[in-house]
């Protein structure tokens, strides 16, 4: 499991939610695995109260299933809360990328551009940890240049059970079409154009639909079945 540093604010609580969060999202604990509050208070270096608190708050996203006499294990995927986060997000990210065509400045431009020259990078250098954040970063960033991280922060609360899915995509799928998605939704932004970009941000939220079934055969393990 990868351990981040903690952050001067965050509580041990915070702490453990954020790190038990990363990993799940990057597939380092996997969907169906058995997870010990000893293990991981051991490895995240706090207490196994918070760890405790943690797992409560995630399973009551579906993300993690507490069983009191028995330990914990990480939820397989499942598609229909990922269809939901798909709809939450598409339903705000269609319409963030059409405020932000009429908003954004030149410098908002060029700081989405530096964002996918970096995921080109990590891509052809096959970075898959770095691609997906750097594709994270993309998305915070349309929040952000239009003011709207609170509504970020709500929706990053139900967002996990979509990255999961990201997470198997960037692992699975031979042709990914992330970073020529990004940089289309870019250009339609820098030229205004409102119908294109919201067509290609939908385009974009929505290819896990069409991957859905490589993605079930490839790893069966980690979804639940329909």
């Amino acid at each position: 499991m990868h351990v981040t540093d903690r952050k001067g604010h965050e509580s041990s609580k915070d702490f453990a939610i954020r790190v038990i969060r990363e990993n799940i999202i990057s597939l380092e604990l996997e969907p169906g695995t058995n997870v010990s509050a000893n293990e991981l208070a051991a490895e995240i270096g706090v207490s196994r109260g918070p760890i405790r608190e943690a797992l409560s708050e995630l399973s009551k996203i579906g993300i993690v299933e507490v069983y009191p006499q028995s330990g914990c294990k990480i939820s397989l995927i499942d598609y229909d809360f990922v269809d939901q986060s798909r709809f939450l997000r598409n339903t705000l990210e269609c319409a963030i990328v059409k405020e932000a065509c009429e908003t954004f400045s030149q410098d908002n431009i060029l700081k989405l551009q530096e964002n996918t020259k970096l995921q080109e990078f990590y891509l052809e250098n096959h970075m898959k940890d770095k691609l997906l954040k750097a594709d994270n970063d993309f998305h915070k960033m349309l929040f952000e240049l239009t003011n709207k991280m609170e509504i970020y922060s709500l929706l990053k609360n139900f967002d996990i059970h979509f990255d999961r899915v990201r997470s198997v995509v960037i692992s699975a799928v031979k042709e990914l079409k992330i970073v020529e998605d990004h940089k289309k939704i870019l250009e339609a932004i820098a030229s205004g154009d409102e119908e294109l970009a919201v067509q290609t941000m939908n385009k974009h939220l929505n290819r896990d639909k069409i991957d859905k079934e490589e993605l079930r055969e490839k790893y069966p393990q980690y979804f639940k079945e329909s």
